[in-house]
């Protein structure tokens, strides 16, 4: 149910994840996110942080924005995108150390990110428990009147991270894991939320394996498990489905850009409201199969600039960026984004915010060209501008 981008073209937003302010010196760990939410120190600061991060999105004029992922601790290589639900579903206890690499060895970063990360085996029954993403959502949402769009890990990408003592097999595991997740979206969805964002659907990197001993599991499966994820949460909210070519410590999983090409049929299998690319990092080398492959009754998210590089993208760059993409998908149908997160280690504040400042400028060139109405963006300005 398209209630955030319906009738805004070229709707712009981010990922989800932010820099934090340097102040933001407490970590959640493992607790629930309600306990911490009872420690007056660590309230101050998270709400303080999340409502940093969303002036910051309305300042650079963003349509729709985020809590920047706030309730991720800082640690190496962004590891809470994996450890919040792992620390928190039912059926999981224990630690494992998993394989470090996507093929790397030590004297890389990736190995060092993932042997840093320390995760759960699953004991039992998985289930909910204690996401809570229902409370985090509401306190993102209670700051600004603009769509906030929640964004979690999707069931496989957790589900293939873990080491299994109690599913007769991985497929087993990572759909009772999909169960789980859809039970908590749809508190999500009905507490008002308007765009729920799953991230990174095993289809594009169905060959990157997260552990040994994994079985091969086609693409056709890592379909099912996202529209189980799904089911009900369309006709409650606007889904979006994340895709990126990897953001482990801000790297890419391979050394040269990849092409989504031979997943576009599957992703647009998908029972989602809006696929994104990363198209910033790649120069849009797939915008013409993109626009072929990805029916009309879904939105094209294209990213923008790039989470990678602590260059900040021109506004120019960015509108002829979205300009190519509109030679093969209408302006109703494109949503402007960042390629993924801008991470928690490798980007400041700063950089963070000015590349949302050009994905909102440079939307604005191409919104005149095309005679729609352009966004405030109080970033830009010249009247608040030092000395003039």
């Amino acid at each position: 149910m398209l209630n955030a981008t319906a009738g805004r073209p070229l709707a712009t937003t981010i990922t989800g994840s932010i820099p934090r302010p340097a102040w933001f010196d407490q970590n959640l760990g493992g607790r629930t996110f309600r306990h911490a939410m009872g420690d007056s120190r660590y309230r101050e600061q998270y709400q303080d942080a999340v409502s940093s991060h969303i002036r910051d999105q309305e300042r650079a004029g963003l349509d729709i924005v985020t809590d920047g992922d706030c309730r991720f601790d800082v640690d190496v290589g962004g590891q809470s995108w994996f450890l919040y639900p792992a620390r928190r579903l039912d059926g999981l206890s224990g630690d494992d150390y998993p394989a470090v690499g996507y093929g790397s060895g030590r004297g890389t970063i990736i190995f060092e990110a993932m042997e840093a990360r320390i995760m759960p085996r699953v004991s039992g029954p998985i289930a909910r428990g204690r996401l809570q993403y229902a409370d985090v959502f509401k306190v993102a949402q209670e700051l600004t009147p603009r769509p906030v769009k929640f964004g979690t890990i999707t069931p496989e990408v957790l589900g293939l991270s873990l080491a299994n003592d109690h599913y007769s097999s991985y497929g087993e595991l990572v759909m009772a894991m999909s169960d789980a997740f859809r039970a908590e979206l749809l508190t999500v969805a009905d507490a008002g939320c308007r765009v729920i964002q799953l991230e990174e659907p095993n289809v594009h990197l169905a060959s990157v394996r997260r552990r040994p001993g994994v079985e091969e599991l086609d693409v056709s499966f890592f379909v099912d498990v996202f529209n189980n994820t799904v089911r009900g949460l369309r006709e409650r909210t606007e889904v979006w489905c994340h895709s990126c070519w990897g953001n482990t410590a801000q790297q890419r999983l391979f050394a040269e850009p990849r092409s989504y090409g031979d997943a576009l049929e599957a992703l647009n299998s998908l029972d989602a409201d809006v696929i994104t690319f990363e198209c910033a990092s790649t120069g849009g080398m797939d915008l013409g199969l993109i626009g072929a492959a990805i029916s009309s009754d879904k939105k094209v998210a294209i990213g923008v600039v790039d989470h990678r590089n602590l260059h900040v993208e021109s506004p120019e760059q960015v509108a002829d960026l979205i300009r190519r993409a509109l030679e093969h998908v209408e302006p109703e149908r494109l949503a402007i984004s960042s390629d993924c997160g801008f991470g928690r280690e490798g980007m400041t504040r700063r950089i963070a915010f000015y590349k949302m400042v050009a994905i909102v400028r440079g939307a604005n060139i191409v919104r005149r060209e095309l005679g729609l109405e352009e966004a405030d963006c109080r970033a830009a300005d010249p009247s608040f501008a030092f000395g003039s």
